[in-house]
């Protein structure tokens, strides 16, 4: 086991959800907007946001690289009487189908410095032409809230971070319906508590 899961499979592994059960404000917001569909949930840790989903009645696929993050999420699900399609392991080994999805919800995926990119990259063609990805997740600025509290959350080196320039360098084949930097009030379980800085991106896919 890596570094990286064996971090993730730590903060899942105990009683307490890490970012709660409610789903992310942004998710639940732009997610009602749209009409149902397959989504599907990178980077989903514990659930929360996919289960919300599927309470709506999305058809549901979540992965990530932790299986504490599954065992949670499902016990989630079916607390919640709902089905989520739910895998382990790093995208590249998944079995997703291009065009399978309607909708891709990033919600503080902060996958890796050195992969992210190429990873949006590979999400971009499970995304059907006309499909719609919703994206939070922290800005370069978010450093600055960083360091006056610790508890608001989120990756320490800037590399790990977001950047306009970069969702649309990443997204470059997408109408953009919002994409903007914001100062934003976390209180989301026991890691995102506070104010912080985030990227905000509604993109349909051309």
């Amino acid at each position: 086991m890596n570094n990286w899961t064996k971090r993730w499979d730590d903060r899942y592994s105990s009683e307490e959800f890490a970012y709660g059960e409610e789903p992310n404000n942004y998710l639940k917001e732009q997610l009602e907007k749209l009409s149902l569909g397959s989504v599907l949930f990178p980077a989903e840790g514990e659930g929360r946001n996919a289960v919300f989903a599927a309470k709506l009645g999305w058809k549901v696929s979540a992965f990530d690289i932790s299986e504490e993050g599954k065992n949670k999420a499902i016990k989630l699900a079916e607390t919640n009487n709902v089905p989520i399609d739910y895998q382990v392991g790093e995208l590249e080994t998944l079995n997703f189908q291009p065009g399978q999805f309607d909708a891709i919800a990033l919600i503080y995926a902060h996958f890796p410095a050195a992969i992210k990119s190429e990873i949006h990259k590979q999400l971009d063609q499970l995304l059907r032409e006309d499909g719609i990805i919703i994206f939070e997740a922290f800005s370069k600025k978010h450093l600055e809230y960083l360091a006056i509290n610790e508890k608001v959350g989120g990756p320490k080196d800037i590399e790990s971070l977001f950047s306009i320039e970069e969702i649309k360098a990443d997204f470059p084949n997408y109408e953009i319906i919002e994409l903007e930097e914001k100062e934003i009030e976390l209180n989301e379980g026991l890691f995102h508590n506070g104010t912080g800085s985030v990227i905000r991106f509604i993109g349909r896919k051309k």
